[in-house]
């Protein structure tokens, strides 16, 4: 089992920067794909980045491209969501993920989620 305790999250304006964090415990970080997700009201939950084991591999949503950039710490079983120039459209509860496989398009593990929003 992996439990994953996502924090960081908050009130910014447009245009603003903030770091999501996500620390996972239980069993070996390194083996698991990371990913970050988000669901805004009323919508589905989407993909946001993921993060291979060895922190080489790499993808992101078109939507964040350019702005959002995800990276592992392996010695701290942490995985971040560095988020810029944030937008109204950014607002969403953002979940981070675990999967010890690299594009099964199923994830094992979630965390609880931390809100952002954006104002408009």
């Amino acid at each position: 089992q992996v439990q994953l305790v996502e924090s960081g999250g908050g009130l910014v304006q447009a245009g603003d920067s903030l770091r999501l964090s996500c620390v996972a415990s239980g069993r070996t970080f390194s083996s698991y794909v990371m990913g970050w997700f988000r669901q805004a009201p009323g919508k589905e939950r989407e993909f946001v980045a993921a993060k291979g084991w060895s922190g080489v591999s790499t993808y992101y949503a078109d939507s964040v491209k350019g702005r959002f950039t995800i990276s592992r710490d392996n010695a701290k079983n942490t995985v971040y969501l560095h988020m810029s120039s944030l937008k109204p459209e950014d607002t969403a509860v953002y979940y981070c993920a675990a999967d010890a496989r690299w594009g099964a398009g199923t994830w094992a593990y979630w965390g609880q989620g931390t809100q952002v929003t954006v104002p408009s």
